[in-house]
């Protein structure tokens, strides 16, 4: 599985190699063609990423971003039509790359093609049994909630892939004002129980491009989509898109990485973010997740109120405004994180721990979470990691 070959095998959680990344994946990341160079490809991998991603149509393009993700030690999810049409062939021309991350096969399929897509996977299974296919499922709010559940299950019965994929932009924008669709914590929730039910992790996205009624992102939207995804248990990250696709479509704008080829603000606020998450590595990298809750006045749709503390905790106030208190363990330490699940305004709670609990700073370093005043701030999305 993809994910394994991530890991790694120190058992001491603080002790392990700094090479332990979360996968982050770049959804449409560098185009084929004049821009298909080095120079671009390292100034992907500078803003953070691990996994390059792009729609790619002759093969001889994607062997030319293999070979460069190799020169920049990234990996690449392939796609050519010849994956397809001469599938043994093609696997076998590139199953021994260094830099081969997957196989990619088609985006947010129907149900009516799972059967065949589940065909051409035990293709490439057959020719290579070392690297992953991998599609990405659409979000919950395209289906019932019923019919999203039996997707599911369809999905792992028909294609029987390692790892779940799914996109859910939930932020949107009405003038000036910025809301989460009802529908985003609800998805995460049947997403994480199917990943737990399955024995498979999943990997869960951000919307990183401005378009039609998305806004142009901050960080702290980026913030909350990919700490909701790692508090429910995500094991690897994406952001749609990090260059702007060229269609007038959906009226792409503000990506970042412009058409133009320039870096916009998004670049930077993407960057910043893919260090901070990376600080988080061993904390969420094979985590079980335990229980995930809700707070404040109204909690979304399809999920759970807090309503007793976790253990060691003597209290956990968020003043009415929304946040989030994930369970997790990973490795015999337990984690209680909690998220200021606002994407644009700051959050005071209030937080007490007993003796025993340890808050985990960014840097690495632990301090013990007693020694803290009650009243925390959180940024817009933020989080703060507690454990024992």
């Amino acid at each position: 599985m993809l994910l394994c070959i991530l890991l790694g095998t120190e058992t001491d959680l603080f002790a392990r190699k700094r090479s332990a990344e979360i996968p982050i994946l770049a959804w449409y990341s560098i185009p084929p063609g004049e821009n298909a160079t080095e120079e671009r490809y390292r100034e992907l991998k500078d803003c953070g990423f691990n996994y390059s991603f792009s729609l790619i149509y002759t093969k001889k393009d994607a062997l030319r971003a293999l070979d460069l993700c190799r020169k920049v030690g990234m990996k690449s999810i392939f796609m050519c039509p010849e994956l397809k049409s001469e599938t043994e062939a093609t696997v076998k021309q590139v199953r021994r790359h260094r830099a081969l991350g997957g196989y990619f096969l088609r985006d947010e399929p129907q149900n009516a093609d799972l059967e065949e897509l589940g065909k051409w996977a035990r293709r490439v299974e057959a020719a290579d049994t070392k690297h992953p296919c991998y599609l990405n499922l659409q979000p919950s709010w395209a289906f019932s909630k019923s019919g999203y559940e039996e997707h599911l299950r369809l999905f792992d019965k028909q294609v029987n892939l390692p790892l779940l994929s799914f996109d859910h932009y939930p932020l949107l924008s009405k003038g000036k004002e910025i809301f989460l669709r009802a529908e985003f914590y609800e998805n995460l929730e049947m997403i994480s129980a199917e990943s737990r039910r399955t024995g498979k992790p999943f990997w869960a996205f951000a919307l990183s491009t401005a378009h039609m009624e998305y806004p142009v992102p901050t960080k702290g939207h980026m913030r909350l989509q990919m700490y909701s995804n790692l508090l429910y248990g995500a094991q690897g990250l994406q952001y749609f898109t990090y260059w702007n696709p060229s269609t007038e479509t959906w009226d792409f704008h503000q990506a970042p990485i412009t058409e133009q080829g320039l870096r916009s603000r998004v670049y930077e606020e993407v960057r910043t973010l893919n260090q901070e998450i990376q600080c988080w590595a061993k904390v969420f990298l094979g985590c079980r997740v335990e229980g995930v809750s809700h707070m404040g006045n109204k909690i979304p749709q399809g999920t759970k109120r807090l309503t007793t503390l976790p253990p060691n905790f003597l209290k956990i106030d968020s003043r009415g405004q929304s946040a989030m208190v994930s369970q997790l363990t990973n490795e015999g330490h337990h984690y209680v994180i909690i998220q200021n699940t606002n994407p644009t305004e700051g959050l005071c709670i209030d937080i007490l721990t007993n003796d025993k609990v340890q808050r985990l700073r960014q840097d690495g370093s632990v301090v013990q979470a007693s020694r803290y005043e009650a009243e925390h701030y959180l940024e817009p999305g933020m989080i703060e990691v507690y454990y024992w």
